[in-house]
């Protein structure tokens, strides 16, 4: 266990990963084992689980110290993320064992995401097989660049010299194509322990050094350790009237008190005048470290602003390109706005193109118009305020990002910041002198989109045009957006899969948000059969300007009306993806009105919509 010489020393995370039964959960057993980094009770432990779970008979089954879950035990595979913490004299590390299986991707990117060196695992008799080859991609991706190559199960081929060398020549050319050059190839049998904590003596051929011996020993390379000082704030620190700090964990580089320091985004320069770390006030600090700066002046701070050298700022734009690893079931849909979390800042993101997938065994580029789970994909975004960010390649912290559901809050993929889009720099809001209150005075109403949502054939058009006429008769300045009429003209090049749906309802949006800014009543007849994208486009102009009408016609109802023909054409298979029969409707949860065209005439409807205008103070007729 630890030891007085080990408190200073560095603290190194490892990350295992390999296939499904490569021995991972065995060898890093093993490594803690026989490095003396197991308590008495955990042993204890573990020889009444090797009993009751075990598959290596009397002896002890090693592998158990890490399979922690009870499906992991039945099945014999690692599911979640197990970490142990253990020290010898000359490091403190934290290990991490990654599941195997592909369906656990976002378990193992997790592990990644903080590793300084990654442990990967090939079966000898196996040889590189195609989660080798998506786990060395992502540990890439994720800017691991040291990677102890241990080939398991040697004593299964004989300690064959030519099986290792094979592995280990195809293995470094993979890796090194990916960016990772340095590989420390190490023959080891976790099962038996040769090369795992000593050096083996079954193995005359192999000169190197052990698997504990290497992750002592290899050089680290620190986040942050070469940039300038970036701090994203976290919270203000006010226990009392007296004091006010501002705090964080240090992203990179260090801090002194007397520093100039840049608050961004509002650009406001001071000094430090006091850093206070846990153990109470010091003169410095650096990478990694949880601190509450204080400054000498009285300075706007809060939380998600970012704290940097007044001569080395964060970059900051809104518009990027990234790599991203998708992680849910739902897919990424281009056009779909979601949350994007960046440090301590979450702000509404939109994905406006996936311009490829890495296929994880050929490293090809494949284009794809959606992101399904366990992809890995090429993505540009967009953010609705600038983010304060570094390139992921130069620092993790500062340039990796998760992607949240704005509705349910899951976590849904998480993102590596390649770089800013030179336009999101260049491009610049143009203010014009008239506005949208000048044209809605002029108009002599307000704005807003009434936005008609239902399944096809339901009335949404009829009610549309019936609506226009009556509000148009009262001297309301109108716009009627019909979703048949826009693929015609805007929307002609999109179809009817999920992606090419979110895209027509994001045109469309752009198109209202547009004419509200005329000063116009936009009225919008659109299938629109998702949720996000209905709340997209309210949020492109706001609560107050965007009414949601709910055209609720039962399914049996429409099929009987079916004036088109399209839902015994969709029934019968000649249409695909048709909403209500093979594409899914997610109905309004909370809708500003619900109509139903099977109990209320049409000029009713209209009446109802007229009424909800009024009351919302929006016309005055």
């Amino acid at each position: 266990m630890a030891t007085s010489d080990t408190a200073q020393s560095d603290l190194v995370r490892i990350l295992t990963c390999g296939s499904v039964d490569d021995g991972k959960s065995t060898l890093i057993g093993r490594l803690l084992y026989e490095s003396k980094a197991v308590f008495t009770d955990h042993l204890r432990s573990l020889e009444t689980d090797s009993r009751k779970h075990g598959t290596q008979g009397e002896q002890l089954d090693l592998a158990l110290l890490l399979d922690g879950l009870q499906a992991e035990r039945e099945q014999g595979i690692t599911i979640d993320v197990a970490y142990r913490h253990f020290a010898t004299r000359k490091r403190r590390f934290i290990l991490a064992d990654a599941p195997g299986h592909e369906q656990y991707t976002r378990n193992m990117v997790t592990g990644a995401s903080t590793a300084d060196i990654a442990i990967i695992l090939i079966d000898a008799r196996k040889g590189l097989l195609r989660q080798t080859k998506r786990h060395t991609l992502i540990v890439s991706l994720l800017g691991v660049r040291s990677v102890v190559l241990a080939v398991n199960k040697m004593d299964l081929v004989d300690w064959s010299r030519e099986v290792f060398d094979t592995i280990a020549d195809r293995y470094r050319e993979m890796a090194s194509s990916l960016g990772i050059d340095s590989v420390t190839a190490i023959p080891v049998s976790a099962l038996t322990g040769d090369n795992i904590v000593e050096r083996s003596q079954s193995i005359p051929w192999y000169s190197g050094s052990s698997v504990l011996t290497t992750l002592e020993e290899q050089p680290v390379h620190k986040d942050g350790d070469h940039s300038g000082f970036h701090l994203p704030v976290q919270w203000i620190n006010r226990p009392n009237a007296d004091f006010r700090g501002f705090a964080g964990t240090i992203a990179s580089g260090t801090i002194r008190v007397g520093d100039s320091v840049l608050v961004q985004p509002s650009g406001v320069t001071t000094v430090v005048s006091d850093v206070v770390a846990p153990s109470g006030s010091t003169n410095s600090a650096s990478t990694g470290e949880a601190i509450t700066l204080v400054f000498a002046d009285e300075v706007d701070v809060v939380r998600g602003d970012m704290i940097s050298g007044a001569s080395t700022p964060a970059q900051s734009a809104d518009v990027f390109q990234a790599t991203v690893v998708w992680m849910h079931d739902e897919p990424l849909l281009p056009g779909r706005t979601y949350l994007v979390k960046l440090n301590t800042r979450t702000v509404t993101a939109t994905f406006h193109r996936i311009k490829y997938l890495l296929d994880p065994e050929t490293l090809e580029h494949v284009p794809a118009d959606l992101m399904s789970m366990n992809d890995i994909g090429v993505c540009t975004f967009s953010t609705v305020r600038p983010l304060n960010f570094e390139p992921y390649r130069s620092n993790r912290t500062m340039g990796g990002f998760i992607v949240i559901d704005r509705h349910s809050n899951a976590t849904l993929g998480a993102g590596m910041i390649e770089h800013s889009m030179r336009r999101s720099e260049n491009i610049q809001w143009q203010d014009v002198d008239v506005d949208k209150e000048a044209r809605s005075s002029l108009a002599g109403h307000k704005p807003c989109i009434v936005w008609l949502t239902g399944l096809s054939g339901s009335g949404k058009s009829t009610i549309a045009n019936a609506l226009e006429k009556r509000l148009f008769a009262s001297g309301v300045r109108t716009y009627l957006l019909d979703g048949d009429n826009l693929r015609h003209g805007l929307n002609h090049d999109l179809g009817f899969t999920p992606a090419d749906r979110v895209e027509n309802i994001r045109r469309a949006g752009e198109v209202a948000r547009l004419m509200v800014d005329a000063g116009l009543v936009v009225i919008c007849a659109f299938i629109s059969p998702y949720e996000a994208e209905r709340d997209m486009v309210r949020s492109m102009v706001g609560t107050d300007e965007f009414l949601e009408i709910f055209v609720d016609t039962p399914l049996d109802v429409l099929e009987s009306r079916d004036p088109k023909g399209l839902y015994a054409k969709a029934r019968a298979g000649k249409i695909t993806n048709f909403t209500g029969i093979d594409a899914p409707y997610e109905v309004p949860t909370n809708p500003d009105l619900r109509v139903d065209t099977t109990s209320s005439p049409i000029d009713e409807s209209v009446e109802a919509i007229v009424d909800v205008l009024t009351s919302r103070q929006i016309i005055d007729t």
